[in-house]
Formats: structure tokens, C-alpha cells, sequence
């Protein structure tokens, strides 16, 4: 899994074209010259773009002194970080144990086929992102996902892929209304 985010950062340079960061002003001026402020830089960026584009980095760097390597060596190690833009809903398919024995890999791989993306990817409408993750604490439900804040579980492949289809619809129709 560490690959796949690393190689999130090599293609952070065309997810990232539109980017207004202007808004990073009062965060980096809040956070300018305080020792440890890293991760909450980080954090106030990703809150604010959704994710951490390469420009940002550079930005923060050039305006606070912070080292690129710093920053990115931090933004890769923890799993919190983003580095290429998500689609509107995140799923995240546990693969802790007590659901890797109810077989989560079954899940991930209809999903997977479905949207046409792999693990980590982001659907090309940018309405679904796929992760896998390694717990989200509810073996009782094994094997769950999670979309949002809505936990699903006892899932088979194909109860995931109508849970997704149905937010798909409702995505399409709250367009039309």
C-alpha cells in the first residue's frame, strides 16, 4: 500500500490545475515561525482543498521556510494525507482481519470492476473514491464498508456494488433537482 502512495504524488501535478491558493493565506500566516506546525499546516490545506496539490507544498515552503522533504516525508507517512483529489464519496473497504476472513477482498474487487478504478483511484467523474483500509472498527459487522459517515455491513460484492449504484442515482438526481 505505501507504493500506491507514493505514486499519488508523482500525479499530483495534473490533479491539481485549478487550485486557487490564496486561501492558504491566513493558515500559513497563523502557523508562520511556530515550531512543530507541520501537521497542522497539512491538515488546514487538505481541510481547505481537499487534498494537498504539489503547489501548495511549494507555496507553504517558499512562504514559511518549511522544507519540501519535510513535508512530504510527513504527508506520506501518515495515511490522513491526500495528495491527489477524491471524488465526493469516499469508500472504504475494511481489510482488518475478523473482514479479511469474511473475504473483503470479494467487496473491494466488485467495487473495483464496477466503477472501473483500483484501489486508491478515484472514478473519472470524481464521484467515487476507493480505498482500502485496515480497520474500521466494526468486526461484528465483518466484512464492512464505509461511504461518509454510513458504516455497511455483512456485505456481500454484489450488496456493495447496489449500495453504490443507489448513491450513483440519487448523486444524478439531486443534479437534476
Amino acid at each position: 500500500m505505501r507504493i500506491q502512495r507514493l505514486q499519488a504524488v508523482h500525479q499530483a501535478d495534473r490533479d491539481s490545475d485549478a487550485v486557487n491558493l490564496d486561501v492558504l493565506d491566513p493558515l500559513i500566516r497563523k502557523y508562520k515561525g511556530k515550531p512543530g506546525s507541520i501537521i497542522p499546516i497539512l491538515q488546514g490545506t487538505q481541510e481547505m482543498l481537499g487534498f494537498i496539490p504539489k503547489e501548495a507544498f511549494e507555496k507553504i515552503s517558499t512562504e514559511t521556510g518549511l522544507k519540501l522533504s519535510d513535508m512530504y516525508g510527513v504527508a506520506t507517512f501518515y495515511a490522513q494525507f491526500r495528495l491527489k483529489p477524491v471524488g465526493k464519496y469516499v469508500i472504504k473497504v475494511c481489510h482488518g482481519t475478523a473482514c479479511h476472513v469474511q473475504n473483503a477482498h470479494v467487496i473491494t474487487e466488485a467495487i473495483s470492476e464496477t466503477l472501473d478504478v483500483k484501489d486508491g483511484e478515484t472514478t473519472t467523474d470524481r464521484l467515487f473514491t476507493l480505498e482500502s483500509v485496515a480497520c474500521l472498527g466494526c468486526c461484528s459487522l465483518a466484512p464492512v464498508m464505509m461511504i461518509g459517515g454510513n458504516t455497511y455491513g455483512k456485505l456481500t460484492g454484489k450488496e456493495a456494488v447496489n449500495i453504490i449504484k443507489n448513491i450513483r442515482i440519487q448523486s444524478v438526481e439531486n443534479v437534476k433537482n
